[in-house]
């Protein structure tokens, strides 16, 4: 279904601007309070960082190839080639006509818009894009089209790729030598499908483990970041001086997010990092010096700000530091519309990111009118021509050391189509040997670990059999959810690592999700953990987890007598002090991958635990900030903290108080029968909106699902406009959800059809709202009776005219007519069902 933009149902403009501005609250945001000391200036002195020699000679025929290349470019083939758009948004003949410089797969963009596309079809689609760059226009020089994708985990966005633990698991296994070879595996599977540019490592020092991408850091402090780097990059990359450097079975990495992503102020995505420069400097930089001096090609700037200024727009970092400090002589890329959040730009219109030394845009679906102002600026003068030539010779020289002007089409490269090494043997056994080296042993009462295999064990918890909760974020789309196991072929999950073991050892092992059992186990393992997220939609207000299911599971068998093992899968430490004390053993298994059976070894004693944390274990649920070296360190586990088999693994009863009240997912509006924290179900006339309005036009009563009043029933009567709405309390920032794939999602069951015109209406202050119509779709729905998942994507909003920098009804549905709906769910999310396309 098309959304015609801007559609709102006929309520009439007054009635409209009264619906949005109906006597709702409104409270300015709170701004966070700096940290102490923070400096006020965002104006980096390159003198205060450390000096960097190059160290790769440039070669003399390569310069002259650019030198020749950039001779030879119009100006429209210049600006196409520091522009990268998403494969959601553009075509091969797109890459032709605008002279594209590089294309990406975000994370839920895939060959033929299918998540589980086949690998065979991401070869095709990089065979096309290649040929289209090559393709003769006139005169002026081909220059190959280069493909980025985010392989944070492995070849992670492709169906049977080897799946290896995130990268807080490998932070806890302290082996440089690991990393390396997982690099080189993740380069080769990449090379298969034809891509040739991962947006990897990410080198982030996390200091705030709210932060939704937590696990994309190797630990608290830059020791392990700083260690890893220069090898996961010769992984990727071959070394320099090779002759497969860049090439073969090597690609281009990225080191990301330059700079500070990690220390954004509350662990908040995207925020601000409060901080003096030297702070900073010694803090965060330290894993890029490695990085460069292994020859990394690109680097990724961060969306984060510093000291009130975005990165984006920060020349003396961009271009002080990196370039002119440190010699750095491949390219900057932004982030997924980051330019667009530099002070007088937006995502289509912005000279500011490339004059502090942006060299390519990373404009996924703002490429096209991106390009048309960016030329724009480049004829008036506004972008130097000498600061546009820098970033084009800085692409072609990568493009140029990478081979890509001789390899040829993707299918033809070395590896090209070799299908059969997606989660092949050696790449699997090396992913099962990483989630052994990854596992830490927190707890281990009495020294039940390791387990008899041939013992009758019981399999319990929603993360046993699940490889949609043991992958996590990152795998096959963005947020790794909505992923069945079909969409695995080359993987195995816990409880099958588990099966396999017992049966090779004569015992006996029953899986039941809900721990029920006819026979009483000799030992229960139970894994639960973390659903998948990803940046953004993992931000967290405090680091308590909350299962009360798996917990009643754990109290249950602790009651029976029964010895528990429990594997807590997470993409941060948190607290877990009551599941700690309702445990015998408690193993904290991150997100380990493909390989469950990699912890079945460590269960049953086929190798000692050796894993060490590398983010301190939190005492308390708001201890989300606790870091080795602060003032009045207390954790509950310190940095580096792990049990073998041979320590003594008792563990005192914890207090399980939470330290703050459980605070609600930011992107909940309504939710088990009520609506999200810091929101209110309202209702009535427009204009008139109350949380008790009484029956006469619109009227809510709790409805059951699948537990009592679990959803609402909303009923229009038809006796004039009435309108039922999700309200904040204040206005609410939403535009960080709309610069992506996130959507509006709502699940819900039609009674009665509409007898008028309907409308979905988000609003955003006095005289601002937009919404679309929803009549067809409800009608349709009514048909069946049965729950219906659907979503509209909220940059379709945006694109309506919604401010989504200040929304203050996310969600409003008005009609004049009859109407009987009962809804489950109202969620800001990556959508897992069907999702409407606006115009």
């Amino acid at each position: 279904m098309n959304l015609p933009r801007g559609a709102v149902m006929a309520l009439g403009v007054t009635s409209l601007a009264t619906l949005a501005s109906a006597s709702f609250i409104t409270i300015a945001a709170a701004q966070p309070a700096p940290i102490a000391g923070a400096a006020a200036s965002a104006e980096a002195n390159p003198d205060n960082w450390p000096a960097r020699a190059a160290t790769l000679a440039l070669d003399p025929a390569i310069e002259g190839r650019i030198d020749d290349l950039v001779a030879a470019m119009s100006l429209e083939q210049k600006v196409g080639q520091i522009i990268q758009a998403d494969i959601g948004s553009v075509t091969p003949e797109d890459v032709y006509r605008y002279h594209l410089g590089s294309v990406l797969n975000g994370g839920n963009s895939d060959p033929g818009a299918r998540y589980n596309a086949p690998a065979r079809d991401w070869l095709t689609a990089a065979d096309a894009f290649y040929a289209a760059s090559m393709k003769s226009n006139g005169k002026l020089p081909r220059i190959p089209v280069i493909w980025g994708s985010d392989a944070v985990h492995g070849h992670n966005n492709v169906v049977g790729a080897t799946l290896f633990p995130h990268n807080i698991g490998l932070g806890a296994a302290r082996n440089p030598d690991l990393v390396r070879r997982i690099g080189a595996a993740t380069a080769i599977e990449m090379r298969v499908t034809g891509l040739d540019w991962t947006f990897a490592p990410t080198l982030a020092v996390v200091r705030d483990d709210r932060w939704g991408r937590t696990y994309e850091g190797f630990g608290e402090t830059p020791e392990i970041a700083t260690s890893y780097a220069a090898p996961l990059i010769e992984g990727l990359q071959g070394k320099m001086g090779d002759k497969d450097w860049l090439r073969g079975p090597h690609i281009i990495a990225t080191a990301k997010h330059f700079l500070g992503d990690g220390g954004t102020y509350g662990g908040k995505d995207q925020g601000e990092a409060q901080m003096p420069e030297a702070q900073l400097r010694d803090l965060f930089s330290p894993p890029y010096l490695p990085a460069l001096d292994a020859g990394v090609q690109s680097v990724m700037v961060s969306f984060s700000s510093w000291n009130g200024v975005k990165m984006h727009g920060n020349r003396s970092l961009l271009t002080g530091v990196m370039k002119e400090r440190w010699n750095f002589d491949g390219f900057l890329v932004g982030d997924w519309n980051g330019h667009g959040q530099v002070a007088g730009c937006s995502a289509t219109d912005c000279t500011g990111s490339a004059v502090a030394g942006l060299d390519m845009y990373m404009a996924p679906d703002s490429w096209k009118e991106l390009y048309r102002t960016t030329l724009a600026h480049a004829r008036d003068g506004s972008l130097p021509v000498a600061r546009l030539d820098d970033a084009v010779r800085r692409i072609l020289r990568v493009k140029l050391r990478a081979g890509l002007f001789e390899t040829g089409k993707p299918s033809s490269r070395p590896f090209g189509g070799r299908f059969e090494l997606l989660g092949g043997p050696d790449h699997r056994a090396l992913a099962r040997e990483a989630v052994r080296e990854s596992l830490v042993l927190l707890k281990n009462t009495g020294s039940l670990l390791p387990l008899k295999p041939g013992a009758n064990i019981l399999v319990a918890g929603d993360g046993a059999d699940s490889l949609t909760k043991q992958t996590g974020g990152w795998t096959l789309n963005w947020q790794g959810t909505g992923t069945k196991r079909s969409d695995f072929p080359n993987a195995q999950s816990i409880w099958e690592g588990i099966d396999a073991e017992v049966k090779a050892a004569g015992g006996s092992a029953t899986l039941s999700v809900e721990g029920r059992y006819s026979r009483k186990p000799d030992v229960a393992i139970v894994i639960f953990g973390e659903d998948p997220y990803a940046e953004f939609q993992g931000d967290r207000p405090d680091v308590g987890y909350d299962d009360a299911k798996n917990l009643a599971l754990l109290r249950s068998l602790k009651a029976a007598g029964v010895p528990t093992v429990s594997v807590f899968l997470s993409g941060r430490a948190m607290w877990v002090n009551p599941f700690l004390n309702a445990s015998d053993a408690f193993v904290a298994a991150w997100l380990p991958g493909s390989e469950g059976g990699g912890i079945a070894d460590m269960l049953f004693g086929k190798a000692d635990f050796r894993g060490k944390l590398p983010y301190s274990w939190p005492k308390a649920s708001d201890q989300a900030a606790v870091n080795v070296g602060d003032e009045n360190y207390d954790p509950l586990f310190a940095y580096g903290f792990g049990l073998t088999f041979a320590d003594k693994g008792d563990l005192a009863l914890l207090p399980e108080t939470r330290a703050s009240a459980a605070a609600a997912d930011p992107g909940l509006l309504f939710v088990a029968g009520k609506p999200g924290s810091g929101r209110r179900l309202m209702l009535g006339a427009p204009g008139a909106l109350s949380t008790n309005p009484g029956p006469a036009l619109v009227e809510a009563r709790g409805a059951d699902r699948a537990a009592q009043e679990d959803s609402v029933r909303l009923r229009w009567t038809g006796a004039g406009p009435a309108v039922a709405a999700i309200v904040e309390d204040a206005p609410a920032d939403l535009s960080r959800q709309s610069n992506g794939d996130l959507a509006l999602e709502l699940e819900l069951r039609v009674d009665t059809p509409p007898s008028a015109d309907v409308s979905l209406i988000m609003g955003c202050g006095s005289q601002c709202a937009a919404g679309f119509p929803l009549r067809a779709m409800l009608a349709e729905a009514a048909k069946t009776a049965k729950w219906t998942r659907f979503a509209i994507p909220l940059r379709c909003f945006e694109k309506a005219g919604v401010d989504m920098t200040r929304v203050e009804t996310p969600l409003s549905i008005a009609t004049s007519g009859t109407l009987d709906l009962v809804l489950s769910s109202a969620r800001i999310v990556s959508p897992s069902g069907p999702t409407l396309q606006c115009k």
